[in-house]
């Protein structure tokens, strides 16, 4: 079998809960740099990759990566690259998307057009034509340049993975998809601890919760890009991703997490997100402000994403907004506390310094998810 090797991007901080979902497909992680896992495995890992992952927004065939410091350079190393084991003759391709960082070659659009025309030249060259129809199917190349180094990805997926499908109704400033299972992954919650989210918002973080909970794979009632190409014709091996998905859900799982919101818009469209998901079953949604927060159980988990106040007339409740969530925190000494904000005095309103504060990038804005980490359970008698 034909091995590649596949880039995985995901949101900068996320990096290690994006190899473990990868190792846990059983494939071979090659390399790990800020935003993105690199692993190897056959045309299965593309499929299963796109069908399984919850963290990363796509799945990119790297077809290579070189040093470039001229357009010279770039173009030579670019038609250097092996084309037509990939693209067909009738395939429409072109450069979607072009990072430069601290690199010598810095203009996007050049970078763009000239790698397009190095394609042009060595497929014409190997299927012995002078022009291409491109009415076929699509093979799209994201292109990174990182301190001269290029590294160029086929992707797979096509529209972003965050897009499962479920989320119709939206609000403002959610956190995607991809982005809150990371958060949730990069917490010990398992599915038979309790979970709340006092600002579910349109309900993502508790639907993902929902999903992780039941083992529901978050790409098993959607289409990828690469599904029709002939070069690989993956179709079998998507099918088959698709029914090993169907196979491991657990349909047997405890309703244990709760989503509250102030607004009673919110709650409507997070209970419309989740019955979309095929989670309703598996949250209890209700309309609630966070100063009323409380629960009689033990153990239980908080991950939310609270506003940050964007504009200056929103400090002054910002502030007020930290404080009662920091009271409410007192409340619940034996639960763990997640939050995800770009607030920077969020830990001097709560009222007490984060266990951990680890620095994420939300696209490009820096966030912070602060952990307060509550005690463990007691161990059950008998539980190994």
């Amino acid at each position: 079998m034909q091995e590649f090797e596949w880039i995985a991007p995901c949101h900068f901080g996320t990096e290690a809960v994006c190899k473990k979902e990868i190792m846990k497909l059983g494939y071979e992680i090659t390399e790990v740099e800020d935003g993105k896992v690199t692993f190897r495995g056959g045309i299965d890992a593309m499929c299963r990759a796109n069908v399984f992952m919850r963290t990363t927004e796509r799945i990119l065939l790297k077809a290579a990566s070189f040093e470039a410091t001229t357009f010279e350079e770039l173009f030579q190393n670019t038609k250097s690259i092996p084309w037509e084991e990939f693209i067909p003759r009738d395939g429409r391709f072109w450069v979607k998307k072009a990072n430069s960082v601290k690199s010598k070659l810095f203009s996007t659009s050049d970078i763009q057009s000239i790698m397009k025309k190095a394609m042009v030249e060595r497929l014409k060259e190997k299927y012995r034509v002078s022009w291409f129809p491109e009415d076929g199917e699509d093979y799209p190349l994201r292109v990174t340049i990182i301190k001269d180094k290029v590294t160029i990805g086929l992707d797979t997926t096509g529209e972003s993975l965050h897009k499962r499908g479920y989320r119709k109704w939206t609000v403002k400033a959610p956190v995607t998809e991809t982005l809150a299972a990371s958060l949730i992954m990069l917490t010990p919650w398992k599915y038979d601890r309790y979970l709340i989210d006092p600002f579910c918002g349109s309900g993502t973080i508790p639907i993902e919760a929902a999903m992780i909970g039941a083992n529901i794979a978050p790409g098993m009632n959607r289409h990828f890009i690469s599904e029709k190409w002939t070069s690989f014709n993956p179709g079998f091996q998507y099918k088959r991703a698709v029914e090993e998905a169907k196979d491991v859900i657990i349909r047997d799982n405890p309703c244990l997490i709760q989503g509250f919101d102030i607004d009673g818009e919110c709650i409507k469209m997070a209970m419309a997100n989740a019955e979309l998901a095929g989670v309703d079953d598996c949250i209890h949604f209700q309309k609630r402000a966070v100063k009323d927060l409380s629960s009689k159980r033990q153990y239980g988990f908080v991950i939310t994403n609270p506003p940050y106040g964007e504009r200056l007339e929103d400090k002054e409740g910002v502030k007020k907004l930290y404080t009662e969530i920091g009271q409410v925190f007192k409340e619940l000494p034996t639960w763990s506390k997640y939050i995800i904000t770009a607030f920077d005095d969020a830990e001097k309103y709560i009222g007490k310094k984060a266990d951990k504060n680890r620095k994420l990038y939300n696209g490009m804005m820096k966030t912070y998810f602060l952990s307060y980490m509550g005690p463990k359970p007691p161990r059950v008698p008998g539980e190994k």
